[in-house]
């Protein structure tokens, strides 16, 4: 536990690292921001850990919230093998967060995050305040089981060009693309200490199967989904095809939706400094 004496961390890359123990397994979180109130959790993207969070993003949010960072099973530093369906990930994620006590939190979540987050309000909507989906897309989303195919095959690009393959995968080829790109990766280095360890190969692939189930499924009802609801993503994403945001647009009631023109699936770290604001406004209490 944080000492009461010990001054609040709003860094990311300053974060603590720290793990809990929940249905026999170890779950590696970290968390910073000042305590008190609802946290707001951080669900990550496909084959990401820990250190793949946007110290742009977070750290803003991290200013007046507590936010919490963690890995779901198989992934990272945590234990056990990742599941095979979002839904068992929805379910992993909510052991996670009633072990640390929490009964209400606010989520922000991208990508593949964003699914498990959807199937985590549908599952227990009484947890869930406020709802972040980004760069994400519904169950049975057109083209969704197509990431794939697109994945690997920017893996190849990026391997080719000693690339990182985020820069293929959530940026724009173009010459602002390509910058922000380079930006992005740079800003995940900057924590030095503590790092988490790596995804398998494994772990990578159930994820994407486990996405492919996803978008194959029957479409679920997403008028269910009664909390505020802001949606974010660019208008050329590639992974999660764009029309995909504009759709949980139109089919969640009162949610918000915000397109960034000349930008791909990583558009919110992109606009970083026009979407924080926006992201630390929606989830003010």
């Amino acid at each position: 536990m944080i000492a009461l004496n010990e001054p609040v961390i709003t860094s990311y890359a300053k974060a603590p690292a720290r793990t809990i123990n929940a249905g026999g397994l170890s779950y590696a979180y970290r968390e910073l921001g000042p305590k008190g109130g609802i946290p707001v959790v951080f669900f990550i993207h496909l084959a990401a850990t820990l250190d793949n969070w946007d110290p742009r993003i977070i750290d803003p949010i991290a200013k007046n919230r507590h936010v919490i960072t963690f890995n779901n099973q198989g992934v990272g530093a945590s234990t056990g093998q990742v599941p095979d369906s979002i839904e068992a990930m929805a379910e992993d994620a909510y052991t996670f967060i009633t072990a640390l006590g929490y009964e209400k939190i606010d989520v922000f979540s991208f990508s593949l995050g964003g699914m498990v987050a959807q199937a985590l309000v549908a599952r227990h909507p009484e947890l869930v305040r406020k709802l972040v989906l980004t760069g994400t897309g519904p169950k049975g989303g057109k083209d969704m089981h197509k990431v794939i195919g697109t994945t690997y095959y920017d893996i190849l690009r990026a391997t080719l060009t000693r690339s990182d393959a985020k820069e293929f995968l959530f940026f724009n080829r173009d010459a602002a693309g390509k910058q922000a790109g380079k930006a992005f990766v740079k800003r995940l280095e900057e924590r030095t200490a503590d790092r988490d360890a790596p995804i398998t190969i494994k772990a990578f692939r159930t994820q994407l199967q486990a996405i492919k189930k996803w978008g194959l499924s029957t479409p679920a009802d997403l008028s269910k989904i009664t909390q505020p609801t802001l949606i974010a993503n660019g208008d050329n994403d590639r992974m999660v095809p764009s029309v995909l945001s504009e759709d949980l647009h139109r089919r969640i009631n009162g949610s918000e939706l915000i397109i960034y023109p000349g930008s791909g699936h990583g558009g919110i770290f992109q606009f970083h400094d026009k979407f924080a604001p926006i992201a630390v406004e929606f989830l003010t209490n």
